[in-house]
């Protein structure tokens, strides 16, 4: 047997709490108080501890409770046991409480949409501290992964608080000497090139190229990637072009990398959302980041002069 691996515990957890309770205030009725449960429901598990453990753990003389032997011997071991747990468990929530704020996000919701407007974050204010990672998958955000996320979705995550950052539409990007072409040249060149195309995207595509005013583009090749961040950057780097997010490819646009080579855009349906547990809604740093984030997001698309 594995020394290492820790006995099982034999008795219900919260049989040995009431009764932890119950010794420590030598009252079946303060107990309950604590517990928030009916004085009945302590009563029954103490009863039920007594028949699983064969022991007589507390005894009533006259109007008041007595711990046996048995009691007097256990009762202090589980309140150091419960202490521990409670300092424990504090200690967790004081950890996550300090310290910077752990952010997740998509790759290219980094580099595209919150990359350009940090030279605007106030890192150098209290309560304004950043651990930024970023990650293809939706991170757990109840199991301490990560305090808070931007996601990508319709706003409905279980268990957790959801503020809209914006809503998403799509259009096409491309060099820009291809937006200064007349269309039906520019409608010519992209037929000789390649697409790239988010492996997400494929039905946002099918109703933008479906909706495109004076017909469909057809592009020489289709080429399937992992995010609209590698799509992007393609395009920017002159292999094809890209279908993305409006407002995510707003920077590089508005900078001379990009251009939208059509006047035509189609909602996805869905946004980006700063995505939190209901339980750090009060969290001064989660209330520090919402806002910053809220405003630069209101502020629309930046320029060459951000």
């Amino acid at each position: 047997m594995d020394k290492t691996t820790p006995d099982r515990l034999t008795a219900p957890l919260n049989a040995l709490r009431a009764f932890e309770a119950a010794a420590r205030h030598l009252s079946i009725k303060q107990a309950a108080l604590e517990l928030g449960v009916t004085p009945s429901a302590v009563s029954h598990q103490l009863r039920g501890l007594e028949d699983r453990l064969g022991l007589t753990l507390m005894r009533r003389v006259g109007p008041a409770l007595e711990l046996t032997e048995a009691g007097a011997r256990l009762a202090p071991d589980l309140t150091a046991g419960f202490a521990r747990i409670t300092r424990a468990v504090a200690g967790l929530k004081e950890d996550r409480g300090s310290g910077p704020l752990r952010l997740s996000m998509l790759p290219t919701f980094a580099a595209h949409w919150l990359s350009p407007r940090l030279t605007r974050y106030p890192f150098e204010r209290a309560g304004f501290d950043l651990l930024i990672s970023t990650t293809q998958e939706a991170v757990d955000l109840s199991a301490g992964v990560a305090d808070v996320a931007v996601r990508h979705g319709a706003g409905a995550w279980e268990g957790t608080r959801a503020d809209l950052l914006f809503d998403e539409t799509v259009g096409l990007f491309g060099m820009p000497a291809l937006a200064g072409l007349p269309a039906a040249d520019m409608r010519a060149r992209i037929g000789g090139m390649t697409l790239f195309l988010s492996q997400y995207r494929k039905e946002n595509f099918a109703r933008w190229n479906a909706t495109l005013p004076g017909g469909p583009i057809r592009p020489a090749a289709v080429l399937q990637v992992d995010s609209s961040g590698l799509a992007l950057r393609a395009a920017m780097d002159g292999a094809g072009v890209a279908l993305a997010g409006v407002e995510i490819a707003g920077f590089d646009a508005g900078t001379g990398r990009l251009a939208e080579l059509f006047p035509h855009r189609v909602p996805t349906g869905g946004g980006y959302y700063l995505v939190y547990p209901e339980a750090l809604a009060r969290d001064r740093r989660v209330r520090n980041l919402c806002r910053w984030m809220t405003e630069a997001a209101g502020q629309g698309r930046l320029g060459a002069s951000a």
